[in-house]
């Protein structure tokens, strides 16, 4: 089974003007990019996933998505929450459900042109009850040419891909 959305462009646009001084123009060429998460058969609960962005020195600059819907959690997701010091305003709006052992989330999203080859990278935390947390599971600098391969996770992600 996989779980799907469409979210339309975000205030992460907002944050990456900000963070990279991006002029209005820039902003103005956005399209949609779609984030594959396949999970591992793990034998656990539904995994709890944060997939947020970093810059070049690898500050924070904004959650994408928060798979797992109880905030009290959300501790487990230790480097975004790290990063984000536990503000559930960062993923106001873009939660969905936790993702079960063996399944897919997929989730297309607008994202700003200029964020590619650009220094950023996505990051994927991932936790389930009972085991292991997995933070920075997943760590892929955001570039064209990455765009359509798959990287593995360490724990509980068998493989990752965006497509553009």
């Amino acid at each position: 089974m996989t779980l799907s959305t469409r979210i339309p462009t975000r205030p992460l646009l907002g944050a990456l003007a900000l963070s990279t001084a991006l002029t209005l123009p820039a902003l103005a060429a956005a399209a949609p990019v779609t984030f594959t998460t396949q999970l591992r058969n793990y034998g656990g609960d539904g995994a709890y996933l944060a997939l947020y962005v970093t810059d070049a020195s690898g500050a924070y600059v904004g959650s994408l998505w928060m798979a797992g819907p109880k905030s009290k959690y959300y501790k487990h997701l230790s480097d975004w929450y790290r990063a984000t010091g536990g503000n559930t305003a960062q993923v106001d709006g873009i939660t969905g459900a936790s993702v079960g052992a063996g399944r897919e989330l997929k989730i297309t999203l607008d994202l700003a042109d200029a964020i590619f080859d650009a220094g950023y990278q996505l990051h994927i935390d991932a936790s389930v009850e009972d085991m292991r947390d997995s933070p920075s599971e997943i760590v892929v600098p955001l570039t064209r040419d990455g765009a359509g391969q798959t990287t593995a996770g360490r724990s509980y992600i068998a493989g990752f891909r965006y497509d553009m």
